[in-house]
Order: C-alpha cells, then structure tokens, then sequence
C-alpha cells in the first residue's frame, strides 16, 4: 500500500487556538486544513459555546455546528484564570508561530497573556485578535455577534423584498467574512516574521471585514452619495441578473453583457429585442427594466425551469437551477469535486481550495473537549504526575 503523503502548505507552523463560536474557530480550522498543527484551548468546565449549540446533533450527540468549523485540530482545557493556567499558556506560545484569540480587547491581557506579554517571551510570534468592533473606536468594548453586524453594516439594508423588512443573509456571513479576511492577514504577517523575525499584533473586527465585503456596493455610495437598496433576488447595475419563474418553480439567471442578452433573445423566440432600443444595451436595459422583466416572465412561463436552465446554457449563458442546501450537497458536481468528507462516519463539507502541490486535507474529526491536553503537556515537559495534579487542582 502507498502511504506517501503529500507534504501540507503549512506543515511545520503551530497555531494557538483561543477563539470559540464560529469566526475564530472557521479562521483556524482553514489554517488546520493547511496543515497546520492548532491547539484549540478551552476552559475545562463548559468548553466552545458552540458544543451545546443545537439542534441538530449528530448520532453521537454532538452538535452539528461545532463539527462544522473543528476538523484538524487538537484540544486541550485551560483554566486561564489560574497562574498555572496562564503559565502553562506562556509555555506554549513560546514555541508557536500564531496565536488567534477572540475575547473582548483587553481580555488576554487581563490573564497577562496580551500581545505585549507574549511579544517579550517570543518576538516572531503573530498575533490575532478577532472582535465585534476592533481594537479601537468607540465601539470596541461592545459584544459582536454576526447578526448585530448584519445590521449594522448595512448588509441586510440591501438584502429582502424590494418592498419588505431588511433580511440577514441566511449563513453567519460577517463571521465567515471576517475569519476569512484573518487567515490571509494572519499568513501575511507570518511571512513578514519568517523573513525579519518581528511578529505583529493583526486586529481583525467583524464590522470592518463585512463593510470591506460590500465591495462595489460601498463603493457606489462612496461615489454617488446615493443610499443603495433593496433589489431582491435581482442586480442594482445588470438586467437581466435575477430569479424567474418558471412554469412549474424559479431559476437563476445571470445576463453580463450584450451578446449574451442577443443569445438570450434567440432562446425566447424573440431576436427582436436585441435591437429594440429600450433593451439593446445594459444602461438601456436598466432604465427599462420593470418592462423588461414584465415580458422575460411571460416568455419563461412556458415551460419548466429545468428545459430553460438548459437551453440557456447550451446558448452559453448563465443560468441554474435554485437548489435547497440539501439539493445541492447531493449534486453529482459536488460529488466529483470531493467536497464532502466523512470522518468516523461523519459527513462535512471539506476545503473547498484545491491545490496541484499541498493539499488541504481532512485528517481527524473535530475533538472532544480536551481530547488531548496530556499530549500537549507531555510536549511541553509536564508528566503523569503533573498532569494528575493539574487535573485535580482544577487547572486543566
């Protein structure tokens, strides 16, 4: 049997694990699959408040959101309110390469283990802190829940009905923002420590990284003064960008330029208004578009989304059928790209980067709470006894 295993993009680097809930934990769970060994540190008495988050469960009676953001990493308990907690902490960030901690500002250092503390033991060592609202501002000492910064970014201002309330997008999406946003600053920081040995402290807010993720909506207030709103499942700047129905449910479709409208006009049975002034071109096709959406409805009406997502496909434009979550994870596609991993029978969804060299992989199944804090300590010099005496002292 073959057991040549690919070498891992991060193989090598060792990630300090501070962070509970869904940002934090995302964040480092991305740096695990990489290859990364993370040590998730929680306290002994209740662990990641995502643990007992549910339903649903799995047949093990373990939360489904914990197992969704864990995979890869190992874990042990804490109690960092003790000075034998702290220590043992201080220990292991000495020979770490990136710490990720998401308690209010100040927290860490409330247990002396705040970038300054860690700096003076391990000067290379890139530190992340994710929060609500920052380091800084006014803000900052507030508590930062995705929802809450939903609101407050402005992304659920432009997603819902036209007509109706401000809705929150459907996954936890400033968390998932914001965890992305760490990793890539977080990698950076510690290429920048490899080549000059000085470490950085990196402040990542949930608010900053889902205003940054408005993109070309911030932009367009920014530069036109202009409050942007709700446009349902359709497109402020593109027509025809949006959801029709079909004569038996809804399907997506996504005109980008010109030419694909023409092929789109040929599909319809309806070349004509390729060159009807009022939709030839995207500007024109904007102004127009309550008419336009008006006889595009009337023409999809005819026959059920899956014929037209294919004969707008086979005419090379973007269309596609609106699945549920479940549809979609049981596509033969998702199938083929490996995407859903299962672990002692466990199904999840893996890393969804492929890469030719070091693949990301799915190695170990997201641990029980302090799964492996002998090990770890082991590693660091502690031994039965010790550990015995940690354990009995409430420290771990």
């Amino acid at each position: 049997m073959n057991t040549f295993l690919p070498p891992r993009a991060l193989d090598g680097v060792r990630v300090l694990d501070f962070t509970r809930v869904l940002a934090g934990p995302f964040c480092t769970m991305l740096l695990a699959d990489l290859g990364a060994d993370v040590i998730k540190i929680e306290d002994p008495r209740f662990g990641d408040e995502t643990r007992h988050w549910g339903p649903p469960w799995d047949e093990h009676g373990r939360s489904t959101y914990y197992l969704s953001v864990n995979r890869n990493k190992r874990a042990i308990t804490l109690n960092l309110k003790s000075p034998e907690g702290q220590r043992i902490a201080r220990e292991l960030a000495k020979s770490s390469h990136i710490l990720v901690e998401n308690f209010k500002p100040g927290g860490m250092a409330a247990f002396s283990l705040g970038f300054d503390d860690l700096r003076a033991i391990n000067p290379a060592l890139v530190y992340g802190s994710i929060t609500g609202f920052g380091q800084t501002g006014p803000y900052r000492d507030r508590p930062g829940y995705d929802f809450v910064v939903q609101a407050m970014s402005g992304i659920m201002s432009i997603t819902g009905d036209v007509d109706g309330e401000p809705h929150k997008v459907g996954v936890a999406i400033s968390d998932i923002t914001a965890g992305l946003f760490a990793v890539s600053a977080l990698l950076a920081a510690l290429r920048h420590a490899e080549r000059t040995g000085e470490g950085q402290h990196v402040d990542i807010a949930l608010l900053d990284t889902q205003i940054a993720a408005l993109v070309n909506v911030a932009s367009g207030a920014l530069i036109s003064g202009q409050t942007p709103k709700r446009y349902g499942n359709a497109h402020p700047s593109i027509v025809p960008y949006q959801s029709f129905n079909a004569a038996d449910q809804p399907f997506a479709l996504a005109v980008g330029n010109d030419r694909q409208f023409a092929a789109l006009c040929r599909v319809i049975d309806h070349p004509e208004w390729a060159a009807d002034p009022r939709f030839a071109t995207n500007p024109a096709r904007v102004q127009h578009r309550a008419q336009l959406v008006d006889l595009l409805e009337t023409a999809f009406s005819r026959r059920r989304a899956a014929e037209w997502v294919e004969q707008l496909l086979n005419a090379g434009i973007p269309a596609g059928s609106l699945n549920t979550v479940s549809q979609i994870l049981d596509d033969p596609h998702i199938a083929a790209r490996g995407l859903v991993h299962r672990i002692d029978g466990t199904p999840m969804v893996g890393n969804p980067v492929q890469y030719s060299a070091t693949p990301p992989d799915v190695r170990t199944a997201p641990p029980e709470l302090g799964e492996h804090t002998a090990d770890v300590l082991r590693e660091i010099g502690y031994d039965d006894a010790n550990i015995r005496d940690l354990r009995a002292n409430g420290v771990i």
